[in-house]
């Protein structure tokens, strides 16, 4: 082909794509979903479950009180779950004492704070989560933004500071405590349901820590579990949230009691809400 013939077709593919434009854009696809349904694929094929509980749980923030036997399963179940912001609060070192029932720490971990030891863990966990460790002690400031706390920690000094906190932002929590083989679960809608001193005025007199009477490492993973799963049913609205009531567990002979309780009109926490 001559010279003159290219240039000749060279100029009419030219003056084609100048009448004809660009090529039109494809058309759009499904919209992609703001999380990923692999990684929940488990949950999301629930009947109780929804893509509106999985979205619910990717904007909720929530502050677990405690990086220890109970906090471990809770900050892994709910960093796991899909809740777009965990904070972790503990002002403890990690103990080679501590190790084998609170496993988001590990043997290298001695010494290191346990918040920043497990926040660790749960971003290698879940990368999409935003996990915030606090290396001090529970403070009311530290509720700032939060949709949910979980309180995790082993004193009723802790879990009385908690729940008065809780109640004054009206922000719902998820109690917990085990000792021995024992343990209890609760959750709270501060000035719809009873709260932790409607339910438990005062500390018990003589009631012995975890050093003195021990506990076994699965024990504190069942109630730390039960605690998780009230935590989820809060933030996705499901149905039989533990309110007006908490569960005591017995893991001696594997009982679990259900005990009623209510708002009380002289509860210093809750009653003028």
């Amino acid at each position: 082909m001559s010279d003159d013939r290219r240039a000749f077709f060279r100029g009419l593919v030219r003056s084609a794509a100048e009448m004809t434009g660009p090529p039109p854009p494809p058309a759009p696809g499904p919209e992609e979903p703001a999380f990923s349904v692999d990684r929940y694929s488990r949950q999301l094929v629930l009947p109780e479950w929804s893509e509106q509980a999985q979205l619910a749980l990717g904007e909720a923030s929530v502050l677990v009180v405690g990086a220890g036997a109970l906090g471990s399963p809770v900050a892994a179940y709910l960093t796991g779950a899909g809740v777009g912001r965990v904070g972790v609060v503990d002002s403890d070192e990690v103990e080679v004492s501590n190790l084998p029932r609170q496993w988001l720490h590990f043997t290298p971990d001695v010494g290191v704070a346990k918040a920043e030891s497990a926040a660790a863990k749960l971003r290698f966990l879940n990368p999409e989560a935003i996990v915030e460790p606090y290396y001090a002690r529970f403070a009311p400031a530290m509720l700032e933004g939060a949709d949910l706390v979980v309180d995790c920690s082993d004193s009723f000094e802790t879990r009385y500071e908690v729940n008065a906190a809780c109640c004054a932002a009206r922000i719902p929590l998820v109690e917990g405590g085990v000792l021995g083989l024992s343990g209890l679960v609760m959750a709270i809608r501060p000035g719809v349901s009873a709260c932790y001193r409607c339910a438990f005025p005062e500390a018990p007199p003589s009631a012995p820590t975890c050093a003195e009477a021990g506990v076994l490492g699965p024990a504190a993973g069942v109630i730390g579990s039960l605690q998780a799963l009230e935590a989820l049913k809060l933030l996705a609205g499901l149905d039989g949230a533990l309110l007006d009531a908490f569960l005591q567990v017995d893991l001696h002979d594997h009982t679990f009691l259900r005990v009623t309780t209510s708002r009380r009109a002289d509860c210093p926490d809750c009653a003028n809400l």
